[in-house]
């Protein structure tokens, strides 16, 4: 399960399409985990964007952050990272 929250970042129908794509290979082995859950926030602050995706399932509970200036940079960085954790 994905929850996200835009917080001050204007999302378009696109980005969340992308990231939905970049995280399906998380979320694929997160369910085989079990009891699976993300919880993505997004800020930005003057350029950048700052990403913080809390991860919650069987094995334990950990934070992934990121800055980027752009969102799809955020994107792949969260979920090359989410994907190497699990």
């Amino acid at each position: 399960m994905i929850t996200l929250d835009a917080g001050n970042v204007l999302l378009t129908h696109h980005h969340r399409k992308l990231l939905m794509s970049r995280l399906r290979r998380a979320l694929a082995l997160g369910e085989r985990i079990g009891n699976f859950a993300v919880n993505v926030v997004l800020r930005r602050r003057g350029r950048h964007v700052m990403l913080t995706a809390r991860v919650q399932d069987n094995r334990g509970d950990f934070e992934i952050r990121t800055k980027s200036t752009t969102l799809v940079d955020a994107f792949h960085d969260i979920a090359r990272t989410l994907t190497s954790r699990l």
